[in-house]
């Protein structure tokens, strides 16, 4: 579905997640491959980067009542509400500073130095440029320009979540 209408649903979302108390990660629609209902995934996370189960059942309560009343979406869809999962995307800007160190994959809307996907430890941000150790070389990579970002699983990242606190 286009980004016109995820920045639409993001927006009459977004309210009630951090009116619990949540940040919204991503609001992505995904089609069936069998022509059934399509999936609304609203990832949601607390400020420390932590989620449970009755936090995304009081998220998915709360935007369904939204979600009937505006009704943006014009076809058959079931609502998805999760954690961004270990192996995370990156979003939001503050992303790349909270994950900096971390094996990363992003790929870019547009050839940046004939390439477009990077894979490597994320260095961080200067000036909303996301900084990436790629083999060696920093790549600077433009944030509004990245298509989609995520964590790689590494052992270190899954030391550094399971010393988080629950």
């Amino acid at each position: 579905m286009t980004n016109i209408l995820m920045d639409k649903i993001a927006k009459l979302i977004e309210p009630t997640i951090e009116g619990f108390g949540f940040e919204l990660v991503r609001v992505q629609l995904f089609s069936s491959p069998k022509g059934g209902a399509s999936t609304l995934q609203v990832m949601a996370e607390s400020e420390d980067g932590t989620m449970t189960v009755e936090g995304c059942a009081k998220i998915s309560r709360g935007i369904s009542a939204i979600m009937d009343v505006e009704d943006p979406i014009d076809s058959e869809y079931v609502l998805e509400v999760s954690s961004p999962g270990l192996d995370r995307p990156l979003t939001r800007l503050k992303d790349f500073v909270n994950y900096a160190g971390f094996q990363t994959k992003v790929e870019m809307n547009k050839t940046v130095d004939n390439r477009k996907r990077y894979r490597g430890k994320l260095l961080g941000i200067e000036d909303n440029l996301i900084l990436m150790d790629v083999e060696g070389e920093v790549c600077k990579l433009s944030f509004s320009d990245i298509q989609k970002a995520k964590l790689v699983m590494t052992d270190e990242l899954m030391a550094f979540a399971s010393a988080r606190p629950s």
